[in-house]
Parts: structure tokens; C-alpha cells; sequence
């Protein structure tokens, strides 16, 4: 239970809403053309390398999670959300469809309260300010307090740079002494909350009272299948399979955590992940690296989250090269997943699990199955096929949001510019998860719409269209 929130706190929270209040009421009579100027330069402010990496730096030393050389990369996610928000229109009209007679005006949501995390404490608030000022919003960020300092240290940058062309600073905030107390108190007073983090930050959000979108909890998979079978596939998918696995040491939902692949790849694509830097533990090391990462009732253990895979090894009592960029456990087959089999739950960090399946392309989606029986439904999976059937079938079946087809998992669910994901660090993931929408939460949803319906001639059918073979003589009659 979060404490009672604090006389002065609330004091505190009454400025900054109101302070939002007034910067909304500029922002909101801006025209596109300001707003789009002003996409680009807060981008500009934290984009180049050199204040990035700062941050990045800054945020591994204060959190202790994750890697400050490839936390480096997530920098090109906000060059992909600017690139999307000055494609698309968001002041006045922004849809029209004539036949419908249809016309859908954008307005703004107001005041959005954001809930940062503790992996991603620059991404989230500097990509969030980007769909916001697009959709004309203010944001009230509340940081992690284990990254209280960077979060805020992020936010000021983007504030000078809001002032250096003529826009209220207070078009984000953030708070400087956070608390879940804080937290809860904050979200009742904006318009909008976005929840990216943990299921008790999301069930907070949602029970707040105030308007919510959440993320899910993953527990992303990759499915190999037989096509896999030359050695460029085998390389190539191994590949993605590092690169999705040790992004920031693991830290992020879409990170490769499990792999189910067919017996007939399975031998050369475990040499394959060797080549790509991977460390195959033994059963004693298994067994080892299981009780540093879960306790006996398989709750995560927060010290080994997103480190890197000598520390991991390190803290299980034994020790790996330092060339290792990972380390993979085998996981078995089908019998070896269950919620009694914690190497088939999240992971969060340098470690992925191997499965073996045999036989029909079935088998390996039984294994699907029962791995989002485990968790992570909602989130995210990937297969590496060249079979548009097998393809079709798993997105039939599969409890997820996003799929994607051979490409990194961690790239790609966030979107990327080899596919046509929508970009964001916000990732809704449905009921399945929990959430209200099971897509990527981007600028729409930073918006309130107005439709306006002309009329249009007469679009209804006959009844006898309408029911087909249940229409009956005498429906007609009125």
C-alpha cells in the first residue's frame, strides 16, 4: 500500500497542474505548422550523440540496469516517432471520407500524466513529448525514483529548447521527489495517463479514475521453423536473435527470452548463436543461474535484471569469457514449460532459454501455447519462417498484439524503418495484457477527435440481402 500522500506534495502537485493548465492553453492555439517546428526541435535537443550518450551514461551509473553502449541505439527510436508525427496532420482537419461523408477534426487531450520507467527513463519522456506536442498536449512526468536525477536531467533539455523557440517550458515537467504516493495522487488530476512499466503501475493507472492507456507485461518468444535450414538463414536468424537478446543488457519486454526451434536447425543454429557471442551453461550453471534470477516461488529477483551476462554468471558462482555477449540455457521441450519451469517465464535480462520441437509445425505452436500459458500474453512474439502458411498459423493462434517476421523482435515491436510498426516506447497489449488497446500507443491516441457527418443517399440493402436465407415473406411489412 503506497503511504499517504504528503500536505506539501500536494501543494507541489497543485503547481505543477496548474502551470500545465496554462502552457496548455498557448500550445492549444498553435497552428501546424509551430507544432511540427517544434517536433523538430526538441528532437534536435537530445538526438545528437553527444547529449544522448550523456544521458545514457547518466542513467545506467543512477538505475544500475543496462548498457550504456547499446542504450546508445534507442536514440534512434525518437528519430522515427519525429519522422512519423511530421507525416501526418494534427490540427484541425486531419481525415476526410467522402463517400461516408465523414470529416474528423483533431483536439487535444489536455494535461497527460505519464508514468516513467526505471529501463527506458530518457526514451519514454522524450518520445512521449514529441506525440504530444504534435497533438498540441502537455505532459507531467512522474520518474522511477531510481532514476529520478537523469529523468529530470532529460526533462530540463527539453525545456530550454522549448524556450529557445518561444514555448512555454511547462509544456513537460517533471517531478522531482517521486513516490508511488506521488504517482497515484498525480494521475487524478490530468486528463490523460500512460502507464509504460509493470503491471502495478498499469492496475494503478487504470484504477485512477482518469482515462488510461497501459502497457503488458512480455515474454517474447521467437519460433524457428524447418525453413530455416541453409546456413545464411541459420546466421541470419541468430543474429536477430543477439541483437534482440542483448539490447541494454535484455532490459526491455521485446528482448528475446525464449526460442523454440525445430529439431532439424536446432544443432547449427546453437553453433550459430555460439559465433554471435553466446555462452552455453551447463545443467549445473542451469541450475545455478535459476536461484540468482528466481526465488522459490519463481517471483524475479531484481538484483540480476538487466546486467550483463559476466555479472550474471558472476553472481550464479561461476565464471564466463569476457568475448560472451550472452548466455543460453537449453529449456528442453514441451513437458519442460509451465509456471513450474521459471527458464519459460520473462527473463529481463542477459539469458535466453532453448527449446527443441520435432515433427509437425503444430508441435512448435503447442510450445507457443504453453509459453503465454507462463506469461506474457498480449505482448509480442516472432518466427523466423519462409512459409507464408506457417506465418497465417501462428497469427491465428497466438495470444500477442505483434508478430514479427524475421527481424529482431526488440527492433521491430517499437517500430523500426524496415517495417511499418507503429514507433513508441508505450506498447499496449489488449486484455490478453490487461489493457484497453492491443497496439503500439502512438500520436492518435495522444488525441480527442470530433467527426462531423454530412448526409449522404440512402445506404441500406434489401432485407432479403440483409438475412440471406433467414429472410421471410412479411419482414417488409412495416
Amino acid at each position: 500500500m503506497a503511504r499517504e500522500v504528503l500536505p506539501e506534495e500536494i501543494e507541489m502537485l497543485d503547481e505543477l497542474v496548474a502551470r500545465a493548465e496554462a502552457a496548455a492553453k498557448i500550445i492549444a492555439t498553435y497552428d501546424q505548422e509551430r507544432v511540427d517546428r517544434l517536433c523538430q526541435a526538441v528532437t534536435a535537443a537530445v538526438y545528437p550523440l553527444k547529449v544522448w550518450g550523456m544521458l545514457c551514461d547518466e542513467a545506467v551509473d543512477e538505475t544500475g540496469l543496462g548498457d550504456k553502449v547499446t542504450k546508445r541505439n534507442k536514440r534512434n527510436k525518437l528519430k522515427l516517432i519525429l519522422r512519423d508525427c511530421l507525416r501526418q496532420p494534427s490540427v484541425g482537419i486531419i481525415e476526410e471520407n467522402k463517400e461516408k461523408g465523414i470529416v474528423k477534426y483533431a483536439k487535444p487531450v489536455g494535461v497527460i500524466g505519464t508514468l516513467v520507467p526505471t529501463t527506458n527513463p530518457c526514451l519514454t519522456p522524450a518520445g512521449q513529448v514529441i506525440y504530444a506536442i504534435k497533438a498540441r498536449d502537455v505532459l507531467i512526468c512522474s520518474p522511477h525514483p531510481r532514476a529520478k536525477n537523469v529523468t529530470n536531467h532529460c526533462i530540463d533539455i527539453i525545456r530550454e529548447a522549448l524556450v529557445k523557440e518561444g514555448a512555454p517550458a511547462d509544456i513537460i515537467q517533471g517531478i522531482k521527489d517521486p513516490s508511488i504516493a506521488v504517482s497515484q495522487e498525480l494521475m487524478k488530476r490530468v486528463n490523460l495517463v500512460i502507464a509504460t512499466g509493470g503491471r502495478p503501475m498499469v492496475k494503478s493507472a487504470y484504477s485512477s479514475g482518469t482515462p488510461a492507456y497501459g502497457s503488458g507485461a512480455g515474454n517474447a518468444t521467437e519460433l524457428i521453423d524447418e525453413t530455416a535450414n541453409t546456413p545464411e538463414r541459420v546466421a541470419e536468424v541468430a543474429m536477430n536473435c543477439r541483437i534482440s537478446k542483448t539490447s541494454d543488457f535484455g532490459s526491455g519486454c521485446s528482448c528475446d527470452g525464449n526460442i523454440i526451434c525445430h529439431a532439424s536447425v536446432y544443432d547449427n543454429f546453437v553453433k550459430a548463436l555460439v559465433n554471435e557471442g553466446a555462452y552455453l551453461a551447463n545443467e549445473e550453471e542451469a541450475e545455478k543461474l535459476k536461484h540468482v534470477l528466481w526465488d522459490d516461488a519463481g517471483h524475479r529477483l531484481p538484483n540480476t535484471v538487466a546486467i550483463s551476462p559476466q555479472k550474471l554468471a558472476e553472481a550464479a558462482g561461476f565464471e564466463i569469457p569476457a568475448d560472451r555477449k550472452f548466455i543460453a540455457v537449453t529449456g528442453g521441450g514441451l513437458k519442460d514449460i509451465g509456471k513450474e519451469h521459471f527458464f519459460s517465464s520473462e527473463k529481463l535480462t542477459t539469458l535466453m532459454a532453448l527449446f527443441k520441437y520435432d515433427g509437425e509445425f503444430e508441435n512448435g505452436l503447442d510450445m507457443v501455447r504453453a509459453i503465454y500459458e507462463v506469461g506474457g500474453k498480449g505482448h509480442s512474439c516472432g518466427i523466423y519462417s519462409f512459409d507464408d502458411d506457417h506465418i497465417n498459423r501462428l497469427a491465428m493462434m497466438a495470444p500477442v498484439s505483434r508478430i514479427m517476421v524475421r527481424q529482431p523482435n526488440n527492433r521491430g515491436n517499437a517500430g523500426s524503418a524496415t517495417n511499418g510498426m507503429p514507433p513508441t516506447s508505450s506498447m499496449g497489449c489488449g486484455t490478453w495484457g490487461g489493457n484497453i488497446v492491443s497496439e503500439n500507443i502512438t500520436l492518435k491516441h495522444y488525441m480527442n477527435t470530433t467527426w462531423v457527418s454530412r448526409p449522404i443517399p440512402e445506404d441500406m440493402p434489401s432485407l432479403k440481402e440483409l438475412f440471406g436465407d433467414w429472410y421471410a415473406d412479411g419482414m417488409d411489412v412495416e
